[in-house]
């Protein structure tokens, strides 16, 4: 096959038959002579609004593959390269007991998938509940504000993505192609096939659930177990190794591999693994608010036009006079703002997506960047950071997400009425004034860094787009470190995913979550019985 980049064309129309008119004038040959195309890559070309257009990276079989090669000298125009993921079964330690692994979200499952698949039989343990009756839990704390500690917009069966947008790009370099393989998973379980060449793919909330069940069911069918609604609550350890983990404080279970893919809102894990004398500390992350836009201001800025193309995104980036980093993340066209909490009394919000991103408003996270230096130098410091904005956010929006319009935040007086933008929002909302949830240095950090963001997008800054806060879950306030091997300072013990610090959404969660099981199998071979 041959791999053709910068293959362009206009945005109207069906993409297919003029990606192959484009092909056969750049090799300068008959269309008819093209055997068959498969898109690799395709990206929207927005910098000239008068002129949009698609690039497409496109693989080709054609009649006289040598001889066009020989002929046609390009950059742009070559052999396609093998792109393969391989998963290397060499561990020769013989494990006893099954591996363990704790959480459901990409880390977890990616991580269980993969062992699964090589017969080593997991057991995955997860302190929510299946998706299916996870999403009605959810649903009726957005209904009723009655929270249910365990089983939430955070935990539960396919982790915190689980309610987002699902994005699934990623700018880690991925020469291993373990970007490609969990594409190629997510399709093989339900998600569009277009996931696999756009470059900014995403699945939405709602068929992301379908593709969880379905990749559960598979795990089961290899060989793993999941068991749901249980809390890892201690470790034991012995040596210096891990010999068994007790869940929900009433039941030991014998253990020699442990795999924590415990996500990012895990505090009371990292309690019990900071007395355990696992080594962690505090790390940088980022918290702010979400802003909303009507997604046709957003299209129009971002296109200058509404016609052939789906709901546009944007992506910010700021530095302050006093070199914080402002940025927008999380971004979700035409999405929702969602009470995200898994405290009782403390509130945390997140953006989230369906499929078709149908909804009238944009939104995103604007968050600042936090370093120890703010926070503190503890392990959790971080953690006990985030509880404290949360709780005032809880306060301060009687329980409700709290919500304020742009120049009220920006005069630091409370809001009494809405503009013209009605909130998107799963959850109740209550007006109030954001500025006396965080720290000075963070609303100064994001009024200095929103009219910036207004000369990028045309009526980013209006008086009445709507904020809300807080979000303070962008990532794990803590790394649990590990060696070259993945392995903690207890053997047997893998940091694994976001919640352990070594990712940052459901790519690189899921890639991570790969990147362990690699590691198990390099180094152990099972052979037992699943029911140990």
């Amino acid at each position: 096959m041959i791999r053709i980049r910068q293959v362009k064309v206009g945005i109207e129309g069906e993409k297919l038959p003029k990606i192959k008119e484009q092909v056969a004038k750049i090799l300068r040959i008959k269309a008819s002579d093209i055997l068959h195309i498969k898109i690799v890559k395709e990206s929207l070309d927005a910098r000239k609004k008068e002129k949009l257009h698609y690039v497409y990276e496109v693989d080709i079989d054609v009649k006289e593959e040598k001889k066009i090669l020989s002929r046609i000298k390009s950059p742009d125009i070559f052999p396609t390269p093998k792109e393969e993921y391989i998963f290397e079964k060499t561990g020769t330690t013989r494990l006893k007991i099954r591996p363990i692994i704790v959480g459901s979200g990409p880390a977890g499952l990616f991580c269980a998938y993969l062992l699964a698949e090589h017969g080593y039989q997991p057991l995955i343990i997860e302190r929510g509940e299946r998706v299916e009756e996870r999403v009605a839990s959810v649903e009726k704390f957005w209904e009723t504000g009655v929270l249910k500690k365990d089983s939430n917009v955070q935990f539960g069966e396919g982790g915190a993505g689980t309610f987002s947008d699902g994005k699934l790009n990623t700018l880690v370099k991925d020469k291993n192609f373990r970007g490609k393989k969990i594409l190629e998973l997510l399709v093989e379980h339900g998600a569009p096939k277009e996931i696999l060449y756009q470059s900014k793919p995403h699945i939405g909330t709602d068929i992301l659930r379908e593709v969880i069940k379905n990749i559960r069911n598979k795990i089961i069918s290899f060989g793993g177990e999941f068991r749901y609604q249980t809390c890892l609550t201690d470790i034991q350890i012995k040596d210096q190794k891990i010999t068994a983990i007790e869940v929900d404080k009433k039941e030991l279970i014998p253990c020699q591999i442990l795999i924590l893919a415990i996500g990012h809102s895990a505090r009371d894990t990292f309690w019990m693994l900071l007395q355990k004398k696992i080594e962690m500390q505090a790390k940088s992350f980022a918290v702010g608010v979400r802003i909303e836009h009507p997604q046709e201001m957003i299209n129009q800025s971002q296109y200058g036009t509404n016609n052939h193309l789906p709901p546009a995104s944007y992506k910010l980036t700021y530095t302050t006079k006093e070199k914080r980093g402002v940025y927008s993340f999380c971004m979700c066209p035409g999405g929702y703002v969602v009470n995200a909490s898994s405290e009782e009394k403390r509130l945390a919000i997140n953006g989230m997506s369906n499929y078709k991103r149908d909804t009238e408003n944009a939104n995103s996270a604007l968050v600042v960047t936090v370093t120890p230096k703010d926070f503190g130098n503890d392990p959790l410091d971080g953690m006990r950071f985030q509880q404290n904005l949360e709780m005032l956010a809880y306060q301060k929006g009687l329980g409700k997400i709290p919500v304020q319009l742009y120049q009220d935040f920006k005069d630091n007086k409370e809001s009494y009425q809405l503009g013209k933008i009605k909130p998107s929002m799963k959850g109740q909302y209550q007006l109030a004034n954001l500025n006396d949830i965080f720290p000075k240095y963070i609303t100064d950090a994001l009024k200095e860094a929103i009219p910036y963001f207004g000369l990028k997008i045309t009526g980013f800054d209006r008086k009445d787009a709507v904020l809300s806060g807080v979000e303070s879950r962008t990532s794990s306030p803590v790394k649990i470190l590990r060696d070259d091997q993945g392995m903690s300072n207890i053997l047997g013990l893998y940091p694994c995913g976001e919640g352990s610090g070594y990712a940052g959404g459901i790519i690189t969660a899921a890639m991570d979550g790969m990147k362990v099981a690699e590691w198990v199998a390099r180094k152990y071979i099972y052979e037992g019985n699943k029911k140990d």
